[in-house]
């Protein structure tokens, strides 16, 4: 019979397994839940490094958005700061709560935009008193108690307006000002400017100053009646343009709109803006006013990071009229649109840290429960082998989330290359644009500030501006169309024209330039007549590019043949040079829009070859170059024949081409201009590879200065050593293998040269390139574009800084101060002078030698130095030994002759007589020797 179990007896093994786990092990796995747990939550957490509190006294005119916005994408880079915005509404006693309010907060840094100066002064002195930071942005407190001031001179907008309202009104005329609210120090500064400037100008009389609308008044009632009375108001000076534009309605009304002048404040962009006013002619200008937004929040993270930063920050103004409101129009627009294209980026890339964050999670997680298996894998062999395979598919799980981490990473090194290239294209622009910019300010500041202008100084002045204005609109038309490729909004508009006859009026158009540098341009072709279909305006811009390339890297006397052929069902055009060519890395990326290879980065090239391959393809032709360096380069365009190709909307019935202005004049050598008679300023050489730029300083400094001119900086080192000059000018950005940087660290550690001051003119102005300068060792920095007055007055400051040291090393032979150098330079000199001191043939022949230097050389630097020659150096050693030798020994005064270098005691006697006024004897004997 069955027997009753004996419960007594052990469970199996597997229960056991499965339901009896030691407590340790159990503990052990919670502790692993938790560590998982918390480490989640830390990764989906990030704690605020900073809180800056912001006082805003009014959030309602745009110029108060647009610095909040600012703000706002400059904090967009720093996702740790913590921003807390109060809106005082125009009330200062609301703003007194609020700086309060954030004080009581323990914010790390306060910003405040005071609505009125004295008010909230000590709530400020109170915050900066507690160890607050405290920034002010654009107006003032009544105290110096705060951290760090951002902002514009506003007597600066005054005194800009004051002097653009002389120019308007020819020196005579009534004007009336309309100011911002009463107590305001962007009120009073303003008005002290404009007074300022109209006070050396008897002849503008300022009638009245009406205060802005403020406290629910309104200044048009009183600006009627002036405009209605006598006398007769020609120009109105508004203190920003909200003001300017309700004044100019108001002369609307009178029928006066085109009667009276009116000058505006701020400059944004925008409907209803300062910019779009000047350009609809509202306005006759605007001053811009920077908001300082960027700045502050700049400034803010420097104190809070423990960085060096500037107390006082003064932003810079400028002036918007019609000549120049198009390109501050087009800079905007551009600006913002990069802005836009940044900040998508920034977001794209936040959204790609958010997924790497969220996969790293779940990567860790994964890891934990593969440790947990195998943690019950060691408490319960017989699962094993069911767990092995649960085992191997959290393995493939764990290779598809590394292979998804790979794929984000490659996604984001991507993003990160992108916004790169896109921040260094915008330096390109900058610098690209920098150089004609200074083409065209410079000249027209030097005519404003001449009382009287040759006519042959104007119109060279005014070509000088027109060739860059051109220079500079076909930049931004190549950019307009590279935005056109990029967007997809280009369309090709053909027709059926002769392209035999389209390419020779290009040749001949390019004839002038070949003729003044001797190279044979030819169109080659066995063809009368060829009808294709082609966009006129587009290959026009394409064939330009490619010749304009050619001639830039062909020599003088060398050719550019452009051949023209078909085979029935294509055609082919080439453009061929023996030029300097390219080496294989340059020609893979000829149509790269950010390649370039060995040579200074162009972006007229870069733009051209790239808008060159989009307009080829969009004929559905191909374009490709072949090039050898040192032996030519050939480009070679394929169209297709017929119009089986083309879309519909790709044909049209009549050819449109705009002519593209061929400048002849770029590569013209620059002649050397005379000294004039009677200069004592001193010779300096000029190193720029523009030759507008180069030949326009030549031209203008070449009044003062005996001027050597070099386009790059191997042949400036080698005319440095040959003329040994008083001052180095030269660009940073410079063709060949050593820029201005290499260039001015060449000159200060040689010997020959160290005492040479040199100015670094270049279009980098940032504050790290300023530095590097400064480290290289250039004696100042001018960015373009720049002053010529400011150019002429730093050049004069130096060489008068360098003849005070030749004052101090002339009046001490062995000066303890000084260039290390220049000290070495000169104890080097004198210890070789004293070692061959008693030597009556030793001259500046020998010495010379013995120095390393031409005598040339030697006379040059001693010069520099001590402001005297050789031989008078010498003379004065002799001098200084003989008249040791009198005082302190008993020596004969034939053996003092003999030991300083005098052939016999009765020239020694003749020679101490003339620099002494006394005989050697009589110098031994006075009681007080000289």
């Amino acid at each position: 019979m069955n027997q009753p179990p004996n419960r007594s007896a052990p469970l199996p093994a597997y229960r056991l397994s499965a339901w009896a786990l030691p407590s340790g092990a159990i503990w052990l796995l919670g502790l692993i839940g938790l560590w998982l747990l918390v480490g989640g939550c830390q990764l989906s957490t990030q704690k605020k490094a900073f809180r800056i509190g912001f006082s805003q006294r009014t959030q309602t005119d745009n110029w108060r958005k647009t610095m909040q916005e600012s703000m706002n994408r400059e904090l967009s880079f720093t996702p740790e700061v913590e921003f807390i915005v109060k809106d005082a509404g125009g009330r200062s006693d609301q703003q007194v709560r609020q700086i309060q309010e954030l004080i009581d907060q323990q914010v790390d840094l306060l910003i405040v935009s005071p609505n009125a100066a004295q008010p909230i002064t000590p709530v400020v002195e109170k915050a900066y008193q507690q160890g607050i930071p405290v920034i002010v942005v654009d107006r003032r407190t009544a105290s110096d108690q705060y951290t760090a001031y951002v902002g514009a001179d506003n007597v600066e907008v005054g005194r800009t307006a004051g002097i653009y309202a002389h120019a308007l009104l020819k020196g005579a005329g009534n004007v009336v000002e309309i100011g911002e609210s009463p107590g305001s120090s962007a009120d009073m500064d303003r008005h002290r400017g404009f007074m300022e400037a109209l006070r050396p100008h008897p002849g503008i009389r300022l009638v009245r100053k009406l205060d802005g609308d403020w406290d629910k008044r309104s200044f048009a009632t009183a600006l009627t009646k002036l405009l209605r009375g006598t006398p007769a108001i020609q120009l109105i000076f508004a203190q920003n343009d909200r003001t300017a534009l309700k004044a100019h309605r108001v002369c609307q009304q009178l029928g006066m709109g085109n009667q009276v002048k009116i000058i505006g404040v701020d400059g944004l962009p925008g409907k209803n803006e300062g910019i779009e006013l000047v350009d609809q002619r509202i306005l006759d200008a605007t001053v811009l006013y920077p908001t300082g937004g960027k700045e502050a929040i700049r400034t803010a993270l420097a104190i809070l990071n423990k960085q060096p930063f500037k107390r006082e920050n003064r932003l810079p103004i400028t002036l918007i009229d019609s000549t120049n409101v198009r390109i501050m129009k087009l800079q905007n627009e551009k600006v913002i649109e990069q802005q836009s294209d940044i900040e998508r980026q920034i977001r794209q890339i936040s959204d790609l840290n958010q997924t790497y964050t969220s996969q790293k999670t779940t990567l860790y997680i994964t890891l934990g429960s593969l440790i947990v298996a195998i943690l019950l894998g060691v408490w319960a062999l017989y699962l094993f082998r069911s767990k092995q395979a649960a085992y191997h598919t959290l393995e493939q799980q764990n290779e598809e989330i590394l292979t998804q981490k790979n794929q984000i990473e490659v996604v984001s090194q991507q993003a990160r290359l992108a916004t790169e290239e896109k921040l260094r294209f915008y330096s390109y622009i900058s610098h690209e644009f920098n150089t004609p910019l200074s083409l065209i300010l410079t000249p027209t500041e030097d005519l404003l500030a001449k009382r009287t202008v040759a006519p042959h100084d104007l119109k060279s002045s005014l070509l000088l501006v027109q060739k860059n204005a051109y220079r500079l609109l076909r930049l931004v038309d190549q950019m307009l169309d590279l935005r056109k490729t990029d967007a997809g909004k280009l369309r090709l508009r053909a027709s059926e024209q002769d392209l035999v006859a389209f390419v020779r009026d290009i040749v001949s158009d390019f004839q002038r330039k070949a003729e003044k540098k001797r190279i044979d341009l030819q169109l080659l072709t066995t063809q009368s007549a060829q009808l294709t279909w082609f966009d006129a305006e587009k290959l026009d811009k394409v064939l330009f590019n490619l010749l304009s390339n050619a001639f830039k890297y062909t020599p003088k006397g060398g050719f550019i043949h452009v051949r023209l052929d078909s085979d029935g069902s294509q055609v082919r055009i080439q453009v061929e040079d023996n030029g300097e060519g390219m080496t294989p890395e340059e020609k893979d990326h000829a149509f790269d829009l950010f390649f370039s290879g060995t040579q200074p980065y162009n972006l007229a090239k870069g733009l051209g070859l790239a808008l060159s391959m989009e307009f080829i393809e969009l004929h559905r032709g191909t374009i490709d170059v072949a090039s050898q360096q040192g032996r030519g380069t050939t480009f070679t365009i394929l169209l297709p024949l017929g119009c089986a190709h083309l879309d519909e909307s790709e044909r049209v019935n009549t050819a449109t081409r705009h002519r593209t202005l061929v400048e002849t004049d770029d590569e013209e050598e620059l002649l050397p201009v005379l000294s004039q008679p009677g200069k004592q300023v001193g010779t300096l050489l000029v190193i720029e590879d523009n030759d507008d730029l180069r030949t326009f300083l030549t031209n203008r400094l070449g009044t003062e200065f005996d001027i050597i001119a070099e386009k790059d900086a191997e042949q400036g080192w080698e005319r440095a050593l040959e003329t040994i000059p008083d001052l180095v000018i030269s660009d940073i950005m410079l063709p060949g293998s050593i820029d201005g940087l290499q260039l001015t660290q060449r000159i200060k550690a040689d010997l020959r040269t160290s005492h040479i001051p040199v100015i670094l003119l270049t279009a980098k102005g940032q504050m790290e390139q300023r530095i590097e300068g400064a480290r290289a060792g250039a004696d100042a920095y001018i960015t373009k574009p720049f002053n010529t007055t400011y150019l002429l007055e730093t050049l004069r400051t130096t060489l008068a800084n360098r003849q005070k040291l030749q004052q101090r090393f002339a009046s001490d032979l062995l000066p303890q101060l000084g260039n290390r150098n220049e000290k070495k330079f000169l104890n080097e000199l004198t210890a070789l002078i004293e070692r061959h001191l008693g030597d009556p043939s030793f001259g500046v022949e020998m010495l010379s030698r013995e120095m390393g230097l031409s005598r040339v050389q030697l006379y040059r630097k001693v010069q520099a130095l001590l402001d005297m020659n050789v031989m008078d150096y010498l003379t004065e050693i002799r001098l200084k030994k003989a008249k040791y030798l009198l005082r302190e020994t008993n020596k004969p005064i034939a053996e003092i002759a003999e030991e300083t270098g005098f052939n016999s005691p009765a020239y020694f006697t003749t020679f101490f007589k003339q620099h002494t006024k006394r005989t050697p004897s009589e110098y031994r004997k006075s009681p007080v020797s000289a």
